[in-house]
């Protein structure tokens, strides 16, 4: 059996559809769960979020056991965490961190993003539809990294 992909969002996301919707969308949290579970056909999938940055390291650890990929969008702790940073750098498995908006069109503190450095991809600026296009690609990348 196929190890799980591993989807998990930080701060504020769970407001998704109300927050700032001319920058996010007017998309929710539970329907972009919905399509990524459809882009997962088959394949397990966690799907978690957070605002508290603990919950999300203790998913990242838990991802290092029992995951075949990640899928981050770690929102504002993108600039801020080393401590998310250095979870991801444990991960085995290809990751893939994932913006709804393209940080690099926004004011300059929204630019360097710490999780670039152990992410093996980065999606940006896509929006909502973002998180499918994600889930495909890091079930691509998690099969060849599993045959390799």
């Amino acid at each position: 059996m196929s190890k799980p992909i591993h989807v998990l969002n930080g701060p504020n996301l769970n407001r998704l559809g109300k927050r700032e919707p001319e920058i996010y969308g007017h998309t929710t949290l539970a329907e972009i769960e919905r399509q990524c579970r459809d882009a997962a056909g088959d394949r397990a999938l966690v799907f978690r979020q957070s605002n508290s940055e603990a919950q999300i390291i203790d998913w990242i650890h838990e991802a290092i056991d029992d995951a075949a990929a990640i899928v981050i969008n770690p929102a504002g702790l993108t600039f801020t965490s080393i401590p998310i940073l250095d979870a991801l750098k444990m991960f085995p498995g290809p990751i893939i961190e994932l913006h709804i908006s393209n940080i690099h069109r926004r004011e300059a503190i929204y630019h360097n993003s710490l999780m670039s450095r152990a992410a093996t991809a980065v999606i940006a600026g896509l929006g909502p539809a973002g998180y499918p296009i994600a889930v495909r690609a890091v079930l691509d990348m998690a099969d060849a990294h599993a045959n390799a």
